[in-house]
């Protein structure tokens, strides 16, 4: 399972350890990232402020005046040489189902107002944009392929709660879309967008430059956990958390946005056991799996 190139390290200033896994995106090199984290982070050392996994990378903060440089490299070195001989790739997690409005009026509007000067094709939607670039017949594909393999949470940052997906299917079926020429400066909360081969769940309104393929009725942050599914934490996603996009109407949009504003809406979730070897093996019968898991719950 494990990648064959070491990892590159290099130093941010005095207080920053900077680990590239790989120059590229894979479920082999987000598993290594995140290994190396839950590893460094055991350790305890004395000096690490912050140990923060990325999508292929890992950034250390540390006091160096506490903890000296070469004795944090050897540390992290041995975590990833032991990571990558030991050949991690079973995670306990959850699989999460979200409610999507694909294609909705408020993101609609949005991309309306940053065509000209901010986009590749001014002239249609970014739905028809990401269809277009993907060899695909039209929104209604892309929709489909979007939202039919279930993706795993490859890391969460930004701004706060808002996760990055990495999609659980063979690479030649990944789905790419390159991000806006210039950035927005308005995004609707609870958008759901594509840049790149991530989908990203816009938290809060804000900037963004993902091409926006449609809106959620329900918080991935609550930083009042008003909702029983934050009693724990303001925020939904966890690294390695496992999400299942389901399509819905105008109609079935209102309902659970009536839910959310009551405070009774739960997310539909159930526990899994994700083994990295059986998902590159077999990506759409390992996904099978996963969503007979949910769909039971």
């Amino acid at each position: 399972m494990m990648l064959d190139e070491h990892a590159r390290y290099s130093w941010g200033g005095d207080e920053f350890l900077l680990v590239e896994i790989s120059p590229e995106m894979s479920l082999e090199a987000n598993f290594v990232a995140n290994s190396m984290a839950l590893r460094l982070s055991e350790r305890q050392l004395a000096g690490v402020v912050d140990v923060c996994p990325a999508n292929a990378s890992l950034l250390v903060r540390f006091d160096p005046d506490v903890l000296p440089h070469d004795v944090l490299e050897r540390a992290v070195r041995e975590d990833e040489a032991a990571v990558k001989r030991a050949g991690e790739g079973t995670l306990d997690t959850r699989i999460v189902e979200v409610p999507v409005w694909y294609a909705d009026p408020y993101t609609r509007e949005t991309e309306a107002r940053f065509r000209e000067g901010y986009h590749q094709a001014p002239s249609g939607t970014d739905l028809d944009y990401s269809a277009a670039v993907n060899g695909l017949s039209g929104p209604e594909e892309f929709i489909r392929r979007h939202h039919e393999a279930p993706w795993l949470v490859s890391m969460v940052g930004f701004v706060a709660g808002l996760p990055f997906l990495f999609q659980l299917t063979p690479r030649e079926r990944q789905l790419e879309v390159p991000k806006y020429l210039s950035p927005r400066t308005d995004t609707p909360p609870h958008t759901v967008g594509i840049g790149g081969c991530f989908t990203a769940h816009y938290s809060v309104r804000g900037a963004g430059g993902y091409q926006m393929l449609g809106i959620t009725p329900t918080p991935i942050f609550d930083p009042e956990q008003r909702l029983a599914d934050f009693a724990d934490f303001m925020v939904l996603f966890r690294t390695g958390d496992i999400v299942k996009y389901r399509p819905v109407d105008e109609a079935e949009y209102r309902e659970i946005e009536a839910e959310v504003a009551a405070g009774t809406y739960r997310y539909k979730y159930a526990p899994v056991t994700f083994t990295l070897a059986d998902a590159l093996r077999d990506a759409d019968a390992y996904n099978r799996t996963l969503l007979e898991a949910l769909d039971a719950a």
